[in-house]
C-alpha cells in the first residue's frame, strides 16, 4: 500500500501549546534508530540432536539405552531438557492485540516446531480495536494501523518484494521525509531489522510463513513535542525453505523483530513528514546462513556452520526462539567464524 500524496502545507497557526509546523522540518531525521544487524547480532542457530542407540544384550537379557547428544539438525528427535527459564520483554503500555487466528493444521516443513501452531501468513497479524486515543480519532487510529499492517505484509510476507532488486515497493509506504533514510538502510544490511530479502538461489517452500506476535498502540508527545500515535509491533516470522530435511525444523528460519512506528498528528508537522516513520528497530535471526545474513539476506543455514553454532547456543532452549515474548538479546553464533 502506498502512502498518500503529500497533503498541502499546513497554514501557520499560533499555538502556545506546541511549536509551529515549520519548526519541525527535520525532527524525525533525529529519531533514535537502534540497529541490531551488525556482526555482533548476525545470529545463526542450528540446534542438532545426535541420537545414538547402544544395544547391549547377551542371551535372554537385553538392555537398550538411548544416548541423546547434539548432532542431527532439528528440534524433535532427541530428548530435551526440562523447560528452561529465559528472559522476556516487557510489553509496552497501550491498546493491543495478539495473533488470534485459528492456526491451520500442522503440515509439512513446520511439523515438530512451535511454528506449526502459528497462523499462516497475514492471518497472524491481528490489529487491535481502533479507539479514540489522545487527540487521534478512532478513524485516524484505524487508518494508521491499516498502513502499518500493509507495510508489515509487504516487508515480511510479499514474495515479489523479497526477490525484487528495487525496494521502492516498501519505501514509498513511508512518510516522504523518511524515505531517503529507508533507502540508506537498504544500501547496507540494516534493512534486515524490518524487511526480508532472499539471498541469491534461496527458495522458499510453497507453504506460507507462519506468524505470531502482538501490536500495541498509544498516543503521546515525543521528545520534540509532536503529538504521535506510537505503534509497537513484535512478531516472530517463521520461513520454510526448500531443503532436504533430516529432522523437524531443518530449513525453518526464524526472524523475531520488535519495531516502533510513529504517525505524527497532521497539524504538528509539515506535509512531507506526515505518514509512517520507523523510530526503533531490533531483531534476531535463527537457523540462518551467516554469509547471506552478513548482507542482510535470508537463507537457511549451511552444515559447515553447525558445530560452532551448537557450542555457542548450548544453553538456549530452541523452542524459546519462537516466542514473541522472548528477549531479543541472545548469543551471536555467526561472529564465531569472523
Amino acid at each position: 500500500m502506498t502512502s498518500a500524496d503529500p497533503t498541502p502545507e499546513p497554514s501557520s497557526r499560533p499555538d502556545p501549546a506546541r511549536p509551529e509546523p515549520e519548526a519541525f522540518p527535520d525532527w524525525l531525521h533525529q529519531l533514535e534508530k537502534e540497529i541490531r544487524v551488525g556482526r555482533s547480532v548476525r545470529l545463526r542457530i542450528w540446534f542438532r540432536r545426535r541420537g545414538g542407540r547402544l544395544l547391549a544384550g547377551l542371551g535372554a537379557l537385553v538392555a537398550v539405552a538411548l544416548v541423546a547428544t547434539l548432532g542431527t539438525v532439528g528440534y524433535g528427535y532427541a530428548r530435551r531438557p526440562g523447560p528452561q527459564a529465559y528472559p522476556t520483554i516487557s510489553q509496552p503500555p497501550g491498546v493491543y492485540a495478539t495473533s488470534s487466528a485459528s492456526p491451520p493444521p500442522a503440515a509439512g516443513p513446520f511439523d515438530g516446531t512451535p511454528a506449526a501452531a502459528f497462523p499462516a501468513g497475514a492471518a497472524g497479524i491481528t490489529l487491535p480495536p481502533a479507539k479514540r486515543t489522545g487527540d487521534f480519532t478512532a478513524k485516524q487510529v484505524s487508518a494508521g494501523l491499516a498502513k502499518i499492517r500493509t507495510a508489515l505484509i509487504t516487508a515480511r510476507l510479499d514474495r515479489t518484494f523479497m526477490t525484487a532488486k528495487d525496494p521502492e515497493r516498501l519505501v514509498r509506504q513511508f512518510a516522504p521525509d523518511q524515505r531517503a533514510s529507508i533507502r540508506q538502510d537498504f544500501a547496507s544490511d540494516a534493512f534486515a531489522n524490518f524487511a526480508t530479502r532472499l539471498a541469491p538461489g534461496a527458495r522458499l517452500a510453497p507453504q506460507q510463513p507462519r506468524v505470531k506476535g502482538r501490536i500495541t498502540y498509544r498516543a503521546h508527545r515525543n521528545a520534540h513535542g509532536v503529538r504521535v500515535l506510537e505503534v509497537t509491533t513484535n512478531f516472530v516470522w517463521a520461513y520454510a525453505f526448500r531443503t532436504a530435511p533430516v529432522a523437524p525444523g531443518d530449513g525453518v528460519v526464524i526472524v523475531h523483530d520488535t519495531l516502533v512506528w510513529e504517525l505524527p498528528y497532521p497539524g504538528d508537522v509539515r506535509s512531507r513528514a506526515n505518514g509512517l516513520w520507523l523510530t526503533h528497530m531490533q531483531s534476531y535471526g535463527a537457523n540462518i546462513d551467516c554469509a547471506a545474513f552478513d548482507k542482510g539476506l535470508l537463507n537457511s543455514g549451511e552444515a559447515s556452520d553447525r558445530e560452532q553454532a551448537i557450542t555457542a547456543t548450548a544453553t538456549v532452549d530452541p523452542d524459546s526462539l519462537y516466542d514473541p515474548d522472548r528477549a531479543l538479546d541472545i548469543p551471536d553464533t555467526c561472529g564465531l567464524h569472523d
